[in-house]
C-alpha cells in the first residue's frame, strides 16, 4: 500500500537485478573461458581482468535502465510479455552505452560470444527473478500478512471513492478495521478506535469542504503518535512532519511523528533479533544459573509474565525473572499510597514484596534478561522506551503520553541511562522517550547500548 515501503522494495529488487545482470555476464564469460561451450571457429577469450569495464557498466546501468522502461512499476499486476519488451528496450540502451564505450573511448568487447550467452540468460534471470517476488507477494497477501491495518475516516463518499480506486493487489494491502464518518462522529469515536485496533496509520478522505473536526482529529494523531494520511494541503500541525505520498493514484499528504521507514530501521530490526539470539546463546548458562537459584530460594513460577503494552499500544507479554515473592501483584493495592513516582508508574523504595535474591536481580538488572526473547519474537527491541503494564497505560492523564507507544519498546533507553528510579517526575521519563523518538538513529542506538553497560554493571539508578 505505502509507497515509501514500495520503494525499498524497489531498491531492493534492483540490487538483486544487478547481481543477477553480473551472474549472467560471469556464467558468459565462464562458459566461453573455460571451454564448456567450445566451438572450433571460435577463439579463446582473454581473462576476467578485460572484461570489468563491462561488468561495471552493466552493474550500474542495467537496473536504472530497466527503472527507466517502467520494468519495476505494477510488477504484480502486468504480464510476463510486457515485462520481456520492457527487458528488450533497456538491453538496447545499454548496447548503446557499451557501443558508445567502445566509440569514444576506445574500449574493447573481448568475446562477442560471452556477450551474446550474456543476451540470453540476463532475461531469463530478470523474469525469473519477478516471477518469484510476484508469488511470494501475493502469497502472502492473501494470507493477510502484510495487509495493514488502518482506520479511515471522514465522508462515507469520498471513503468509498479511495477504496474503489484500488486495485484489487492494493486491496489486499489495506485491511480497513474501521471506518468513522466525521459528519457524525469526532475524535473521541477516532481515539478509542486507535485504542481497540492497536493501528500505527489513520486514512482522512472527504471531499472539498473539509470535516470540522478534522483539526482536532489530527492533534488526537499526534499526541497518540500514529501517522494521518489526509487528502488536502492545508492542515497545520505542530509536532508531525508532512511529507506526501500516494495511496493508489489518491494524492495524500502524510504527517508523521516517528522516524520514517528507512533502511536504517529495517536494519535496527535485524540487529535486534542477531543480537537478542547472540545474547541469549551467550549468557544461557548465567541465565539457568539465575532459574535455578530463583526456584531454589523462593516458592512460584520463575518467569514472571505481565501484559505490558506494545507498539502502537497493542498488548504483549513481557518476561522477566520473578523478584518478588508470589501473588505480589495483588499486593499493589494495600501499596498505593507508598507510591513515590508522578503519574501512573508505580515504585516504592525498600518493596516489601520483593525477595532477597530479587533484590539482587533487580540492582544488577539480570531480571530483565528473559526479554531478549520477547526482542527475538519482534515484539521489542534492544533499545526503545520502556515497555509499561496496561493498567498504567490506561491511566495516563495526558493522551500527549501516548506518543511513547509509536515505536517499538526496548530493553534499555534514555531513561536508563538517566538516572531511572532517582527520576520521580513521569513527565520527566516520557520527555526522555520522546526525545528519543524524535533523534532516532542507529548511532544514538549505540551510544545508549554503550552508556546501559556501566549502569548495568554498577546498578545506578536500579531499585
Amino acid at each position: 500500500m505505502i509507497s515509501r515501503k514500495q520503494e525499498l522494495s524497489l531498491q531492493a529488487n534492483q540490487i538483486a537485478d544487478g547481481l543477477i545482470l553480473l551472474g549472467a555476464l560471469y556464467v558468459g564469460y565462464a562458459l566461453r573461458r573455460f571451454q564448456i561451450i567450445d566451438f572450433d571457429f571460435l577463439p579463446e577469450i582473454p581473462s576476467l581482468q578485460t572484461f570489468v569495464w563491462i561488468f561495471v557498466v552493466v552493474g550500474l546501468f542495467g537496473p536504472l535502465l530497466l527503472e527507466m522502461q517502467g520494468f519495476y512499476q505494477y510488477p504484480l499486476e502486468k504480464t510476463a510479455a510486457r515485462s520481456l519488451r520492457q527487458i528488450a528496450y533497456a538491453g538496447a540502451w545499454l548496447g548503446l552505452i557499451l557501443g558508445a564505450c567502445v566509440v569514444f573511448l576506445k574500449l574493447g568487447i573481448p568475446s562477442r560470444s560471452a556477450f551474446l550467452i550474456f543476451l540470453v540468460l540476463a532475461p531469463v534471470g530478470l523474469l525469473l527473478r519477478e516471477a518469484v517476488y510476484r508469488d511470494i507477494y501475493l502469497r502472502r497477501l492473501r494470507r493477510g500478512a502484510q495487509g495493514e491495518k488502518v482506520i479511515f475516516a471522514g465522508t462515507p463518499g469520498a471513503m468509498d471513492q479511495i477504496l474503489e480506486s484500488l486495485s484489487p493487489v492494493q486491496r489486499l494491502e489495506v485491511d480497513v478495521v474501521e471506518r468513522i464518518n466525521l459528519e457524525e462522529h469526532g475524535p473521541g469515536t477516532l481515539v478509542k478506535a486507535i485504542h481497540k485496533h492497536s493501528v500505527g496509520r489513520v486514512i482522512f478522505a472527504f471531499g472539498a469542504q473539509a470535516p470540522a473536526s478534522l483539526q482536532d482529529c489530527i492533534a488526537a494523531c499526534e499526541t497518540e503518535g500514529v501517522e494521518a494520511w489526509i487528502g488536502a494541503n492545508y492542515v497545520r500541525t505542530s509536532i508531525a512532519r508532512p511529507t506526501y505520498d500516494t495511496l493508489g493514484p489518491t494524492p495524500m499528504l502524510v504527517l508523521k511523528v516517528t522516524p520514517e521507514l528507512s533502511w536504517a530501521l529495517l536494519l535496527k530490526g535485524v540487529i535486534d533479533r542477531v543480537g537478542a539470539l547472540l545474547g541469549i546463546l551467550i549468557l544461557s548458562p548465567l541465565l539457568l544459573l539465575i532459574a535455578a537459584v530463583i526456584k531454589a530460594t523462593s516458592p512460584g513460577p520463575v518467569i514472571f509474565k505481565q501484559r505490558r503494552a506494545g507498539l502502537h499500544g497493542k498488548p504483549f507479554t513481557m518476561l522477566k525473572f520473578r523478584s518478588m515473592r508470589a501473588g505480589a501483584e495483588a499486593e499493589r493495592a494495600a501499596l498505593e499510597e507508598r507510591n513515590e513516582m508522578s503519574g501512573p508508574v508505580f515504585k516504592i523504595e525498600g518493596d516489601p514484596r520483593i525477595t532477597p535474591f530479587g533484590r539482587w536481580l533487580r540492582r544488577s538488572s539480570l531480571d530483565e534478561f528473559p526479554q531478549l526473547f520477547n526482542v527475538l519474537m519482534g515484539q521489542m527491541s534492544l533499545v526503545g522506551p520502556r515497555p509499561l503494564p496496561l493498567y498504567e497505560v490506561d491511566n495516563f492523564e495526558l493522551t500527549a503520553y501516548r506518543r511513547r507507544l509509536s515505536m517499538k519498546p526496548g530493553l534499555t533507553c534514555l531513561w536508563q541511562i538517566s538516572g531511572r528510579s532517582t527520576l520521580k517526575d513521569f513527565k520527566d521519563w516520557v520527555k526522555l522517550d520522546v526525545q528519543y523518538i524524535d533523534n532516532w538513529s542507529l548511532g544514538l542506538d549505540l551510544k545508549i547500548l554503550l552508556k546501559t553497560v556501566p549502569v548495568v554493571l554498577f546498578g545506578i539508578g536500579a531499585r
